[in-house]
């Protein structure tokens, strides 16, 4: 599965626009620090036929395990980022074959 980075998206609008990549870097940078800060404040984030941004409190355990170690200690409740994808990215998403189907990684289908 191909990764996108920040960077990657910055470039694809460059190209896009054409506008200077500084003031594309400031605008994400600036958006996300929009998105960081609505979460922080528990509030939910939605863009319509995208998807809906929202904090979700994990219950806490008294007993939990790192499977790497095996060493047991408790974990209190904690909130947790959450994405659901609205009805047109679910639509789009539903597209895209697998390997098998395929014979390559991940390419999207008619």
């Amino acid at each position: 599965m191909a990764k996108l980075t920040k960077a990657d998206i910055i470039d694809a609008l460059y190209e896009k626009t054409g506008r200077e990549r500084r003031d594309i870097k400031d605008f994400v940078d600036h958006f996300l620090d929009e998105i960081k800060e609505a979460l922080i404040s528990n509030k939910t984030i939605e863009f319509r036929g995208f998807g809906t941004f929202e904090i979700r409190i994990r219950k806490g355990r008294r007993i939990a395990r790192n499977p790497k170690t095996g060493e047991t200690f408790s974990v209190s409740p904690h909130g947790i980022a959450a994405f659901r994808a609205g009805r047109q990215l679910k639509q789009d998403i539903w597209k895209i074959k697998s390997k098998d189907e395929t014979g390559k990684d991940n390419e999207k289908g008619t």
